[in-house]
C-alpha cells in the first residue's frame, strides 16, 4: 500500500498557512479536480478524495494539532474518512459546501450542480428602498455545442458496458465489521449510462463547460450590510442532467454622508451652534425621502434627539419603517474675540438661579438616541 503523501504537499501550502489559505487551496484543487469536470477519469477521483481527505484535517484546529505532532498516525484513528472505512455521507457533507449534492449519491448518478458566488455594492438609498441589479457570474453551464451530452453532434452513443446504463455501480469490500458495499459513479461512462463515441470538440466530452451569465437580481427594500441573497437554481449545471446549484449574493453597502443605520432607524448627528441651541431654531435635516425642516426648542440640550416618525428605513420583508433620529450635538465656541468674550461675561453676570435647568443626564440622552 502507497504511502500517504503529506496534507500540507497535497493542498500546496505551507505549514504555517492559516485557514483562509487552506481553503483557498482546497477550493481551487477540487474545482480542477471535481468529477462533474473530469467525467469518468480514476485519477482525478483518487485525486479529488485525497484532496478532500487533506482539507478535512488541516481545515479542523484539533486534528491538524494532532497532525502536526504526530504526523498521519495521529489522526488516522480517528473519525477521518480512511479508504478503508470511507463514510461517503460525511465526506458529501464536507464537499456540499462547495459543490452541493453527494458526489457519489442520487438517483441515476445525478449530481446538483455547484453553488455560485457573487457580491454586490449598493449606496445606502438603494439597500433601504431596494434596486434591480445586473450581475455578470461565471457559472459551469450546458455545452451550446453538443447541448450537453457531451458527443460531437451526429455521432453516436451505446449504453454503457460497465452500469448497464445506470449511470452508478456497487462495489463490495470484505471488512472486519463484515460486507462494505459502495456505490458510486460509473468510472466508465461518468453517470451518463451511455458511452460516448465522439466526446464533442467544444468540451471534450463533459457536456459542460464554462459559461459567462448575465442574471437579474431583485434587491429587497430593507437589505441591512453583510446581507446575503439565496437565488434558488441560478448556480452551475448538475451533471448528468442534475439541477443546478444556487447562487448567493453577498451585499455590501456604502456608508451615507449624512447618516447611519442603527436597525430599522436612522441616525443623523446635528453639530449645532450654541448660541441657536439656547434660543431656538429652525434647521434642515437631510433625510431618506429629501430634505425636512425641523424646529429645535430654546433650551435645546447636548443629546437631545428628535424622532422623525416613519422616516427610516422599511422593515426588510415585512410592513412600515423605521424612524430617523436627530441627535443634537451642541457646539462650544473655540475662539472668541474681545468683545465677545465682553459679551458672554456680561450674560454670565445677569444669570439667574433657574437659568439652568438640570435635565436628564447627556450620557443618557446618547443612549437613547441609538436605542430608539
Amino acid at each position: 500500500m502507497a504511502a500517504k503523501r503529506d496534507y500540507y504537499e497535497v493542498l500546496g501550502v505551507e505549514r504555517g498557512a492559516d485557514e483562509a489559505e487552506v481553503k483557498k487551496a482546497f477550493r481551487r484543487l477540487a474545482r480542477e479536480l471535481h468529477p462533474d469536470v473530469n467525467p469518468g477519469d480514476s485519477e482525478a477521483v483518487a485525486r479529488f478524495r485525497e484532496v478532500a481527505e487533506a482539507y478535512e484535517v488541516l481545515s479542523d484546529a484539533d486534528t491538524r494539532a494532532r497532525y502536526d505532532r504526530f504526523g498521519h498516525a495521529g489522526v488516522d484513528g480517528s473519525s477521518l474518512h480512511t479508504d478503508q472505512f470511507m463514510d461517503f455521507g460525511s465526506l458529501s457533507d464536507l464537499l456540499g459546501a462547495f459543490f452541493g449534492d453527494d458526489l457519489f449519491g442520487g438517483a441515476r448518478a445525478q449530481r446538483r450542480g455547484g453553488d455560485v458566488a457573487a457580491n454586490v455594492t449598493l449606496e445606502f438609498a438603494e439597500a433601504a428602498f431596494g434596486v434591480e441589479q445586473r450581475l455578470d457570474i461565471e457559472v459551469i453551464g450546458d455545452c451550446d455545442r453538443c447541448s450537453g451530452s457531451g458527443a460531437e453532434p451526429g455521432s453516436a452513443s451505446h449504453t454503457c458496458d460497465t452500469c448497464g446504463g445506470q449511470g452508478r455501480v456497487q462495489r463490495v469490500q470484505q471488512t472486519a465489521l463484515g460486507q462494505f458495499v459502495q456505490t458510486g459513479t460509473c468510472p466508465t461512462c461518468g453517470g451518463r449510462g451511455r458511452v460516448i463515441e465522439t466526446p464533442c470538440s467544444s468540451c471534450r466530452g463533459r457536456g459542460l463547460r464554462q459559461v459567462a451569465e448575465t442574471v437579474e437580481v431583485q434587491i429587497p427594500a430593507g437589505i441591512m450590510d453583510g446581507q446575503r441573497l439565496q437565488l434558488r437554481g441560478r448556480g452551475s449545471q448538475g451533471q448528468p442532467g442534475g439541477p443546478r446549484g444556487d447562487l448567493y449574493v453577498g451585499v455590501r453597502v456604502r456608508p451615507h454622508p449624512s447618516f447611519q443605520r442603527d436597525g430599522n432607524d436612522v441616525v443623523t448627528v446635528l453639530n449645532l451652534p450654541f448660541t441657536r441651541a439656547a434660543l431656538g431654531t429652525t434647521v434642515t435635516v437631510e433625510t431618506l425621502d429629501g430634505e425636512q425642516q425641523v424646529e429645535l426648542r430654546a433650551g435645546t440640550q447636548p443629546g437631545d434627539v428628535m424622532v422623525l416618525r416613519g422616516k427610516g428605513v422599511p422593515v426588510l420583508n415585512g410592513r412600515g419603517r423605521g424612524d430617523h433620529r436627530v441627535l443634537v450635538n451642541v457646539m462650544l465656541p473655540q475662539r472668541l474675540t474681545d468683545d465677545q468674550r465682553r459679551l458672554l461675561a456680561e450674560f454670565e453676570a445677569a444669570v439667574a438661579e433657574d437659568t439652568y435647568k438640570p435635565d436628564e443626564s447627556f450620557l443618557g440622552r446618547i443612549r437613547s438616541a441609538f436605542s430608539g
